[in-house]
């Protein structure tokens, strides 16, 4: 029988790869989306991947949309955490808003979506949660306080729950993709894109599938061995 994923943010950008990747491996996959119906509708439309729609920043809702997930498609066996946004601003100027905006959507998210899976995976004796989190969480960005706090913290939670998880079958690992190719980096203005392309070693952005193809790998049974790893894709500009 073909197991569950879910991909938060699974309709768009990175997500949208992902989903496609864990449909195309043999997964039956939920991809989660907020905001935008239209895109969402057409990503269905064009996958046959199922979407759902909550505000994975708040409990209440994940709790039911897990349910309404597993009510279609079975219970969970591999949950990506991918969902996230940016409210870029020094942190001089920054308001509260921007601030918990971000650590909600971003981490507290984390903490909602694996709460909300975690006791069935235990129970089943297998389970794969995947992280995205991001170069600055590695290295911090200037101007980037909120969202660079969020994806460092995603490390920390990372590494405590693959010490709970392991002798229950469930890996947790964190992917840290640097700059990818999505349409949010390609809007950036042309002398800003190719500043930032100078930086890395390789000479290029990143693409979606390079970060889908590890995300597919760690959800495989044969990286039962990785768990409580942080994987860095970013072309070599941030090593650790």
């Amino acid at each position: 029988m073909a197991r569950v994923a879910v991909v938060t943010g699974g309709s768009r950008g990175i997500g949208e790869a992902i989903s496609k990747g864990l449909k195309a491996a043999g997964y039956k996959v939920a991809a989660t989306y907020h905001g935008n119906d239209e895109a969402a509708q057409k990503f269905k439309a064009e996958t046959g991947i199922e979407v759902f729609k909550w505000d994975v920043g708040k409990y209440e809702d994940c709790k039911a949309g897990i349910a309404t997930v597993e009510a279609a498609l079975g219970p969970v066996d591999v949950l990506v955490n991918n969902a996230g946004i940016t409210r870029d601003v020094m942190l001089h100027k920054m308001t509260p808003e921007q601030w918990h905006a971000v650590i909600q959507t971003n981490l507290d998210s984390l903490f909602f979506m694996t709460r909300c899976v975690i006791e069935g995976m235990r129970n089943r004796g297998f389970g794969r949660v995947i992280t995205i989190g991001s170069i600055n969480g590695q290295k911090g960005q200037m101007g980037q306080t909120n969202y660079s706090a969020a994806k460092s913290a995603t490390i920390g939670f990372t590494k405590a729950l693959a010490q709970e998880g392991a002798s229950k079958g469930i890996t947790a690992n964190v992917i840290a993709p640097g700059y990818i190719a999505t349409d949010m980096v390609r809007a950036v203005p042309e002398n800003v894109l190719q500043k930032i392309v100078g930086q890395i070693p390789v000479g290029r952005l990143g693409e979606s599938d390079e970060i889908a193809r590890a995300v597919v790998f760690l959800a495989s049974d044969q990286a039962g061995f990785i768990t409580g790893s942080t994987l860095t894709i970013n072309g070599g500009q941030y090593m650790t």
